[in-house]
């Protein structure tokens, strides 16, 4: 290595270690002066606590002063030096360290360069602080300013008694770029939750707006909450409008960071209405039909958001095509499971058999109409159609339980989440299995708790507080409880899409990993014994002729005036020659080329 480049290398290396220390060393100062902030009332209430235990006991006869005393002292311990005076002392610790362990220099010698090694530290720590690139100063608004002066100790105790609010204190406010942040000191008779419980009464204290958001939260330790106030948004002059280069899910207003979309997991995505699920879950939708190796499903009985995604989707928006639908789910995914290799924990999707997202759309609509379908099996020799009764539910709880590992993901929407029963916004067997949910603002404080969990209000996911439309909490175990706000994709460019391949079991294509799908023929008769339909038969088949679509055989007696039991030989000698198909939800219709 050259001298030149060696020398660049040592000034690269130089100037990373600079930065780094520069920032630890303004880390260090932010966290002092914070401690510093909310000790310092501790202190001057236990100094108060002392001159009253004096007061009362001048001769010291009691415990209550020495008590006080060492509280005292034990408040001031905690309160950490300012980082000058701490980078001083350890510049003096670390010349004591050095002069004993050099005792041959001469002391006069020793005791200036001592001084101006200390010296020549503490300044080094202090440039580097003050010289640290900052962030530009957040400037309040009139609102803000008005709540920061609110907040202050000094008001907040003179004010905080007959607002109901005796015995919090808070520290010094912060203005961030999410709004403001505040912790309270809460003594013996107060918790994080009760406080939570009074936001009425903090609001009345600061003059707040009703539409304000507020966040009350426990603190980092015992005795303390932190109390939010959310008068701006990190995602403030973003552009949210969804793109395919723009595509997550959303934005966090507290830290600006880009949410991503949460895809391969089971989801529960949940709101009242007009809280924007929809404009939620098309990111979700749209990433789930991208390439050739996802393809999406979508169960929309409201017949509304699907029919926009019908040129990427299978959409399902009957009950019956829902049982056709999830039989073919269930099927498949059992079809993966059985082929998955050894010691391989999950299957890697392919383009003939690619990983499905299943949507339904709007889940209480599901529990309601597909609980209880009346499919026809058959008919009987007197015509009367045999049907049998099954559930939707029954294929989709295995999807839920089973289907993460056949890359078969369910997302299940509703504004329903607290209600049970036949009107249920979702079954239990799917809701245990849900590891991602997505909560936009919803009525209750019960709605949010059965989205988000029993703890969610006691860890400040309070989503019924959450502005409509276009803000979500998403909890997935890796997030805290930010809002997010989501992105806006129209419904014009949804349609505007480039068409995908629709998914369907009895397409997919037969690979060396998986066996082709095998249907079940039953041959026709010889076409050069049969014989030409006449008499009934032909009535039969002129009347599925004259119609553009399937017919079932009850509607046949009308139409031909011929009996059932006529009517059911008949379409039984024509399904066995071949003239007519049973489709698989009872109709029937006729083949002109038989």
């Amino acid at each position: 290595m050259s001298h030149p480049s060696a020398w660049q290398t040592h000034r690269q290396y130089a100037a990373t270690a600079a930065r780094w220390t520069a920032d630890r060393w303004a880390k260090e100062a932010v966290r002092r002066r914070t401690l510093r902030a909310e000790r310092k009332p501790i202190v001057r209430d236990a100094r108060k606590a002392l001159t009253n235990a004096k007061a009362l006991d001048p001769q010291g006869i009691t415990t209550a002063v020495h008590t006080a005393d060492r509280a005292l002292k034990s408040a001031q311990r905690a309160v950490p030096d300012p980082l000058w005076l701490f980078a001083s002392k350890s510049a003096i610790v670390a010349a004591a360290a050095a002069y004993i362990g050099l005792p041959l220099v001469p002391g006069r010698v020793w005791m200036w360069s001592a001084v101006a090694v200390a010296v020549a530290a503490v300044g080094a720590v202090v440039w580097a602080v003050v010289h640290r690139p900052q962030a530009p100063d957040i400037e309040p608004t009139a609102e803000e300013r008005a709540l920061l002066g609110r907040l202050q100790p000094e008001h907040w105790r003179e004010h905080a008694e007959q607002r109901g609010l005796a015995g919090t204190l808070t520290a010094r406010p912060v203005l961030t770029e999410s709004g403001i942040v505040c912790a309270v000191r809460l003594d013996g008779t107060w918790t994080a939750t009760k406080l939570r419980a009074a936001n009425d009464h903090v609001r009345a204290l600061l003059g707040a707006r009703t539409d304000l958001r507020m966040e009350t939260k426990a603190g980092q330790k015992g005795g303390w909450a932190d109390l939010t106030i959310r008068t701006r948004s990190a995602a403030d002059g973003d552009d949210l409008t969804w793109t395919p280069e723009r595509r997550t899910l959303g934005v966090d207003t507290v830290t600006g960071e880009q949410v991503p979309v949460p895809l391969g997991e089971r989801i529960l995505i949940a709101g009242r209405s007009g809280a924007g699920k929809s404009i939620a879950s098309r990111p979700l939708l749209y990433d789930a039909s991208e390439g050739d190796t996802h393809a999406l499903a979508v169960i929309d009985l409201k017949m509304v958001e699907g029919r926009l995604w019908d040129h990427r989707a299978r959409v399902a928006s009957t009950p019956m095509n829902v049982i056709t639908l999830t039989d073919e789910l269930v099927a498949e995914m059992t079809h993966r499971l059985e082929i998955l290799p050894k010691g391989q924990d999950t299957w890697t999707p392919t383009p003939a058999h690619p990983r499905i997202t299943v949507v339904v759309d709007e889940g209480a609509e599901v529990m309601s109409a597909c609980q209880r379908v009346d499919i026809v099996v058959g008919v009987t020799d007197k015509g009367k159609e045999i049907t049998e009764t099954v559930s939707a539910l029954t294929g989709l709880e295995s999807i839920a339980r089973m289907g993460r590992a056949a890359c078969i993901d369910l997302v299940w929407m509703t504004q329903k989440p607290s209600m049970s029963g036949a009107s249920a916004g979702i079954p239990p067997q799917i809701a245990s299995q849900v590891s991602t949910s997505i909560c936009l603002a919803v009525k209750t404080p019960t709605d949010a708790r059965v989205v988000l969990g029993e703890d969610a209000q006691a860890k400040g996911w309070d989503a019924d507080t959450l502005q409509a439309p276009g803000f979500a909490m998403v909890r997935d175990g890796k997030r805290g409880p930010a809002p997010v706000k989501v992105r806006y994709m129209d419904k014009a460019v949804v349609i505007a899409l480039p068409p995908q391949p629709i998914w369907t079991r009895t397409t997919t294509a037969p690979t060396a990993t998986a066996a082709p799908v095998l249907t079940l023929v039953k041959p026709a008769a010889d076409p050069v014994t049969a014989p030409a339909p006449d008499g009934a038969d032909a009535r039969i088949l002129d009347a599925l002729f004259g119609t553009t679509g399937p017919v079932r055989q009850k509607d046949l007696a009308e139409r031909t005036g011929l009996s059932k039991g006529t009517v059911s030989k008949a379409v039984k000698r024509l399904t066995d020659t071949g003239h007519i198909t049973r489709r698989p939800d009872g109709g029937l219709t006729a083949d002109r080329a038989a």
